[in-house]
């Protein structure tokens, strides 16, 4: 790490949560220096311009913090992988963002001597711009081992977030709470635009908008005050 704490970031995933990642700590003054290639370059470019596209290896060699931002069923291989061919450095940051591991799926690169962090942004990623706003409103759970969790917190506050600390054995529960919390709003919303569709209503979508936001809003304030709330109110007033 460099003395005034800026790091050379490196990001191994250029899908939707990467880029963003990397231009949330790019703005916090840390330096881009390099992505793996994805499906959409110039979306990449345009949320990363100038950052050179590297295959993985080459992004860990140049990395004191690798930020890995790939799908589910490919982080635990991603990770041994690269450890059976030596890319992992000691003293390196290795920083994942799935939401249901915490830091034992970095296991192999510890071993090489890296540090495992695990942070997860609370939010739905569009993998543009727009995204930075929402992390600058939003949450972020941080799973770290005791004398580096300061870390992970510095790091999640630098991408926007508040960071919110869960243990390890806690995480496949916070991954089950995140996926219910937007799954069932997505599915919900899919079958009520359905039916209002079917009703006659035109534009579905925005005549639920205010109606969804309304019931979303009071929900939550229910939550943060541990009160179940009325769950007709919205509708009955």
């Amino acid at each position: 790490m460099n003395r005034d704490g800026r790091l050379g970031v490196g990001i191994i995933g250029a899908g939707r949560v990467g880029p963003v990642v990397g231009a949330a700590l790019g703005g916090a003054g840390h330096a881009i220096v390099g992505i793996t290639a994805g499906s959409d370059p110039e979306r990449v470019e345009a949320v990363l311009p100038g950052v050179p596209t590297l295959d993985a290896t080459e992004v860990v060699r140049r990395s004191e913090l690798v930020i890995v931002a790939v799908p589910h069923d490919q982080l635990e291989s991603l990770v041994a992988g690269l450890a059976a061919l030596g890319a992992w450095q000691p003293g390196q940051l290795v920083l994942h963002t799935d939401p249901a591991y915490g830091t034992a799926v970095l296991g192999p690169a510890v071993a090489k001597g890296a540090i495992p962090l695990a942070v997860h942004p609370a939010v739905i990623f569009t993998g543009t711009s727009i995204d930075l706003r929402q992390l600058s409103t939003g949450y972020a759970a941080v799973t770290a081992p005791g004398p580096v969790l300061p870390i992970a917190q510095a790091l999640a506050v630098e991408l926007g977030c508040e960071p919110v600390v869960i243990a390890e054995e806690d995480r496949p529960t916070y991954a089950e709470a995140v996926g219910a919390a937007t799954e069932f709003s997505r599915s919900i919303i899919r079958q009520a635009a359905g039916l209002l569709a079917e009703a006659g209503v035109p534009n579905p979508g925005a005549y639920l908008s205010a109606l969804v936001h309304s019931t979303i809003d009071q929900a939550l304030a229910a939550a943060a005050s541990g009160s179940p709330g009325d769950p007709t109110a919205t509708i009955d007033g």
